[in-house]
């Protein structure tokens, strides 16, 4: 149960949302390493129901966050029915009535505390467990290294431990290879994103993506609707060439988006990017093009093996390295996911920060 002088509430009205982010904002302060959640997503997430608290202290201050939800989707993944937590945020003395909270919390009927998840492990979230030094960035976590301890101090466990990268950009060490046809003879064809055709080219990633990361342990299927409210804004942002899918006799089967790093942008106006700010962020988007995220990519099953990502990272390196970019950022790789990690070290790329969800039993 949480300490008797705190006090854990539902975030219910404007003000308490106004609260909840200025929270964020007042952890962070001074601190560019952080770069936050988007205010625009938080605001829908509280729009559409998902429970925000805030705790406080005994003389009324907030020192502590948390979303409580639940999924169907990944109580079925793990065979296991989650209390899922996220948006965590928390002062240093407050780790411990904080997680007392949430358990006190937790909906009677779950037996496994995760997070900290934005809304799902396949979407945001996580902790960094090393390279507390290097920045955050979009689509990343970073908080400081007493986080890890107070997590595994209450008793949280390490789950689907991973890595982000980071990769230089240097020139091509050799042409980058043809797109024409397979051994076996089937056609191969590269294509590059489109603006004008954005919504037609993500429900095609939308397929490839949940058909090629079915099989890791923490992602469930991402919906139309899922999809659409994750890249909501990408078309201002999206550089059409560092979006590349290949198909094969006209059949999507490999992908690869990566979006300009506009981390520092955030960071300078707090995570908002109303209108005004997005109209600031377009007029001055040349400036966000030097550093790319890696922000997702897969083959399809029945074509994995093929080559087809190493096909689509030189390309995408080859466009990088043309339009100006310096250095390509990664978001997480689960360790036994060595094909990926091979990718990068061939790029002379090297793990940034380690990074795990945690999860404790009832």
């Amino acid at each position: 149960m949480s300490a008797p002088d705190h006090r854990f509430e539902r975030v219910t009205d404007r003000r308490g949302l106004r609260r909840f982010l200025a929270f964020g904002d007042r952890l962070y302060a001074g601190e560019p390493r952080h770069v936050p959640v988007p205010r625009q997503q938080i605001r829908r997430w509280w729009r559409a129901g998902v429970p925000l608290y805030l705790l406080r202290d005994a003389a009324g201050t907030v020192v502590g966050r948390t979303t409580l939800h639940t999924d169907a989707d990944f109580d079925a993944k793990l065979g296991r029915r989650c209390q899922l937590f996220g948006l965590t945020e928390f002062t240093e003395p407050a780790a411990q009535p904080l997680f007392d909270a949430i358990s006190a919390h937790a909906d009677t009927d779950r037996d496994l505390l995760f997070g900290p998840v934005a809304l799902l492990p396949n979407q945001a979230g996580g902790v960094i467990t090393s390279g507390h030094a290097e920045r955050g960035f979009v689509d990343s976590a970073w908080n400081p290294p007493w986080y890890a301890t107070a997590y595994e101090a209450y008793g949280f466990s390490r789950r689907f431990e991973s890595d982000t990268w980071i990769c230089p950009v240097p020139a091509p060490p050799e042409p980058t290879p043809p797109v024409d046809v397979d051994p076996d003879g089937a056609r191969i064809a590269l294509h590059r994103g489109d603006v004008r055709r954005l919504d037609e080219q993500l429900d095609l990633l939308r397929g490839m993506l949940n058909a090629s990361f079915a099989q890791l342990g923490y992602y469930t299927p991402i919906s139309a609707a899922q999809l659409r409210r994750q890249t909501d804004g990408l078309a201002y942002l999206l550089d059409e060439s560092l979006l590349l899918y290949l198909t094969r006799d006209d059949r999507p089967v490999a992908f690869v988006l990566c979006v300009p790093d506009i981390s520092e942008f955030l960071v300078a106006v707090r995570g908002d990017l109303h209108l005004v700010n997005q109209a600031r962020l377009l007029a001055a988007r040349r400036r966000y093009r030097r550093e790319a995220v890696l922000i997702v990519k897969g083959v399809v099953p029945p074509h994995q093996g093929r080559g087809y990502q190493r096909l689509l990272a030189a390309h995408l390196h080859r466009n990088l390295h043309t339009a100006g970019y310096t250095t390509l950022r990664s978001t997480y790789v689960e360790r036994d996911n060595a094909a990926s990690a091979a990718q990068y070290r061939r790029l002379g790329g090297r793990p940034l920060h380690g990074y795990t969800f945690y999860a404790k039993e009832r």
